[in-house]
């Protein structure tokens, strides 16, 4: 979807799903409850950017910054070798977010502006933000404040820990930082049993053709999460439809569609990345623009001059679910027939005959 250069996450699997790994300057929001695995998350992809030669801000609202590495060194990642050489930590205890925000991150970014070198930025959790501030507006703010900063130093993954209620797919105290993120990953925790008991979902990837899938992962020591997941739908898979959309096009661009219309068809063509062919979704989409009306052949004639030229093949509006069109009269109607009946007549090629006396004149 996008030629824009990719900053992979170092999750294994998860890249494969987002087209390479995140844009950079972003933020990516990871969502879960208590026990999902979210500070694994963190310290496995600010531990990619060190092993490959970034530089990394770690902004702890809790722990100090030994325990982290401490836990980080449990799970098979040495951040003692990168630390305050091009890793650094950012111990906030709580007591100040607006300071935080306003000046104390502000005056980093500016120091950094010098430094060629890509800054990797964690901040883990931002749950103590949003309970700290309670007022809806106020915590939009701080939020979009905090996030415009920190993306200028480079990729950054936010965890945030999330209280569903009972019937919730995602607990409202953290709709506002999804709202604000440009991506956001959703963890849940099922205790189960088995080897998969925790999966994953992408709610929202901006930008980006991703995937739609629930995966499941696991945490494995010295390497971390590893997301179950298949690549997308390969480059010439895509351009199997092309044809498909082509005629569409055509179709189109015939019955009078306007110029901006035609653009979104090649733009949908373009973005196409499901398996399946796209016949039924233009069908739908056609029915939407006012395309699958009935048409007379006299419209068509003045649609056609109007153009100043015929058109090329077009893939008739009811083929688009396995039909022809049919002309009755001087009306043109979507009659969904079968295309290996209308190809055998064709094959055939039967006469039209209005009465016995032009049987028997043919008999003759």
């Amino acid at each position: 979807m996008s030629e824009e250069k990719r900053i992979p996450t170092g999750i294994a699997g998860l890249d494969r799903v987002i087209e390479g790994g995140v844009r950079d300057n972003t933020t990516l929001l990871v969502v879960g409850s208590s026990g999902t695995g979210k500070s694994t998350f963190a310290m496995q992809y600010l531990n990619y950017g060190l092993e490959h030669g970034e530089n990394g801000l770690y902004i702890s609202m809790e722990e100090p910054p030994e325990q982290i590495m401490r836990e980080a060194k449990m799970l098979g990642f040495n951040l003692d070798k990168y630390y305050n050489k091009e890793l650094f930590f950012f111990h906030s205890k709580g007591k100040d977010f607006v300071q935080l925000v306003d000046e104390q991150l502000p005056a980093l970014v500016e120091a950094n502006k010098n430094y060629s070198v890509k800054t990797r930025v964690i901040i883990d959790p931002l749950t103590p933000l949003i309970w700290a501030i309670q007022d809806k507006q106020e915590q939009r703010e701080i939020i979009t404040k905090l996030f415009y900063t920190l993306k200028q130093l480079g990729p950054v993954l936010i965890t945030t820990e999330e209280h569903a209620a009972p019937g919730e797919t995602i607990g409202e105290d953290v709709l506002i930082p999804i709202y604000m993120s440009d991506g956001a990953v959703h963890l849940t925790y099922r205790p189960i049993g088995g080897a998969f008991n925790r999966a994953l979902e992408i709610v929202k990837m901006r930008a980006t053709r991703h995937g739609e899938e629930v995966y499941p992962y696991i945490f494995v020591r010295g390497v971390g999460v590893v997301v179950r997941t298949t690549p997308l739908i390969s480059a010439e898979d895509v351009r199997k439809y092309d044809e498909v959309f082509d005629k569409a096009i055509r179709t189109a661009a015939d019955l009078g569609a306007s110029d901006r219309m035609l653009e979104r068809l090649v733009y949908v063509k373009e973005n196409w990345s499901y398996p399946f062919s796209p016949k039924e979704t233009l069908q739908i989409f056609f029915e939407s623009q006012g395309l699958n009306d009935a048409v007379t052949k006299e419209q068509l004639e003045k649609r056609k001059e109007k153009e100043g030229s015929t058109p090329e093949t077009q893939l008739d509006i009811a083929e688009l679910s396995g039909g022809t069109l049919q002309v009755d009269d001087d009306v043109i109607m979507p009659d969904f027939q079968d295309e290996a009946v209308v190809s055998d007549q064709e094959e055939e090629g039967l006469i039209e005959i209005d009465s016995l006396n032009e049987l028997e004149e043919l008999i003759k």
